[in-house]
């Protein structure tokens, strides 16, 4: 009896230490499955494949992080049980039917003849909803430390560009012809570098990280922010800083007491940050806020609506073939890019789909963002209004499967509830 019951105490142990290792090997699976996603941009992929170029196969223009996380999601949700406490059973079958609607908008592009636009749709939209799904397939912990990779990553990006802002000189390829340099950091762009860092500092207030990490991380945000030449993500993010101080309860200091540490506080960055700010105008960092705010990029953004008039109202209502409207910006607008989400959205579904496209899109984001605490509010805001002052919402960009991790992540303290029986999935 006493060696039988040894046995089968091993046996429990060794199932024991193979599930552990199975699910260290799953969690770091889906962590190198966001971060392909997140961190190598189109043109590192174009050195291996026609990601972003007219030529090429289908299959070619979806990102590998995106075929990765489709591949994981599967094996998640099936191949596994986990537990959905709290609201985490809402969130996903929210993402459920985001997804599904999504999926609904592909088929009508490939409808209406317009296939390869859809390419856009599932690297940037279906991609999202998929990563959503399988953060909720992990335990809190898990989806915490996920979400500590992604911003120790955005960190290191904006580090790298700071550096590359120095230097003249960056790390990763870049297919744009700038007038000025800009750094790229680890993003696909400079205006997505100044709009992730300053997204990231009101989810690093979210971590569990010691204070002192917490507040270089958003010194070193901040500093990239600024590197990067994103004037509208600047003035977001001082007053994203400005309004993490004065509106979030600060819960180890007495409330009594909060009103004055939180002014000595606001002062010294208010003073450090003119400081800071004039040390990088010296450095020749404020380069592109020496001018006028309402300069030629601004008129860019402003003149493209201008294209509307050099269409028909059927075009509008029903969408028009991209290419052809490109072409009306190059030679009408003389414009190289549509640098405009709206118009994109517009030309690409028609107005009324596209009005329902992007209410699909701010209902996930509102879904999500139910019971979250007040950083992660300020850090969404912060991401839409960036966002919606670039076309990082009209091109293949990961900063929607981004800001979803994150609110998943770091959005509530739902996630930390103890689990209940009746939250347990169990494999299909």
């Amino acid at each position: 009896m006493s060696y039988s019951g040894t046995a089968e105490e091993s046996s429990e142990v060794s199932a024991a230490r193979r599930q552990n290792a199975l699910s260290l090997l799953f969690f770091l699976l889906i962590v190198g499955a966001f971060m392909l996603r997140f961190f190598v941009s189109p043109w590192v992929m174009n050195v291996f494949v026609n990601y972003t170029a007219d030529k090429g196969a289908i299959y070619e223009k979806l990102h590998f992080g995106t075929y990765a996380i489709f591949a994981l999601l599967p094996f998640a949700v099936f191949g596994r049980p986990f537990i959905l406490a709290g609201d985490d059973a809402g969130k996903f079958s929210a993402l459920v039917r985001f997804s599904l609607l999504i999926v609904l908008f592909i088929v009508y592009l490939t409808v209406m003849g317009r296939p390869s636009s859809s390419g856009f749709v599932i690297d940037s939209y279906l991609v999202a909803g998929a990563g959503g799904l399988l953060m909720l397939t992990m335990s809190p912990p898990g989806r915490r430390m996920v979400g500590n990779v992604t911003l120790a990553m955005l960190v290191l990006s904006a580090l790298i560009g700071t550096i590359e802002q120095i230097t003249k000189h960056r790390l990763l390829p870049y297919g744009l012809t700038e007038l000025t340099f800009r750094p790229l950091g680890l993003s696909e762009h400079p205006l997505a570098l100044g709009a992730l860092s300053a997204t990231a500092i009101g989810f690093v207030v979210l971590t569990r990280w010691p204070t002192w990490m917490r507040i270089g991380a958003i010194f070193l945000l901040f500093v990239g922010t600024v590197a990067s030449g994103a004037r509208t993500a600047l003035i977001l993010a001082v007053l994203e800083i400005l309004a993490l101080l004065i509106f979030v309860p600060w819960t180890r200091v007495a409330p009594q007491n909060q009103r004055r540490v939180k002014f000595t506080v606001l002062l010294v960055v208010l003073v450090g940050g003119v400081a800071l700010l004039g040390i990088m105008a010296a450095a020749g960092m404020l380069s592109r806020f020496g001018g006028r705010i309402l300069d030629e990029n601004y008129a860019a953004r402003v003149s493209i609506y201008d294209v509307f008039n050099y269409v028909s109202w059927q075009n509008i209502v029903f969408g028009k073939n991209l290419d052809e409207v490109l072409a009306i910006v190059n030679s009408e607008l003389h414009l190289p890019t549509i640098e405009s989400a709206p118009v994109f959205m517009i030309f690409l579904f028609g107005l009324p789909l596209a009005i329902a496209f992007a209410g699909v899109v701010l209902w996930i984001f509102l879904r999500l963002l139910r019971g979250a605490s007040m950083p992660a509010r300020i850090a969404a805001t912060v991401f839409v209004l960036v966002a919606l002052s670039n076309n990082a919402l009209s091109s293949k960009s990961p900063v929607v499967t981004m800001i979803i991790v994150l609110l998943i992540a770091f959005g509530g303290n739902q996630a930390e509830a103890p689990p209940r029986r009746d939250a347990v999935r169990r494999p299909a």
